[in-house]
């Protein structure tokens, strides 16, 4: 079956079935993360975050804060 039939039939369910198919999909993609192979500069910037993060924790920001200076920037970029 080809990925476009697949989002056809997707299509004809009910909201509530692809809500429930969507949860099934994400918990199979938890349940294979070991598989996805993460390349080492992702590997990097992680521990580089940590050890920032580790080194100072009190310099970060809840993230509701951090998302209305993010509005803030792009509204002025309309």
């Amino acid at each position: 079956m080809l990925i476009e039939d697949i989002k056809n039939e997707i299509r004809k369910l009910e909201l509530s079935e692809r809500i429930i198919l969507v949860q099934d999909i994400w918990d199979d993609i938890v349940d294979s993360n070991e598989e996805l192979p993460l390349p080492e500069w992702q590997k990097k910037e992680l521990d580089k975050r940590l050890a920032a993060y580790d080194a100072n924790p009190g310099k970060t920001k809840p993230w509701n804060e951090v998302h209305k200076e993010l509005l803030k920037k792009y509204e002025k970029l309309d």
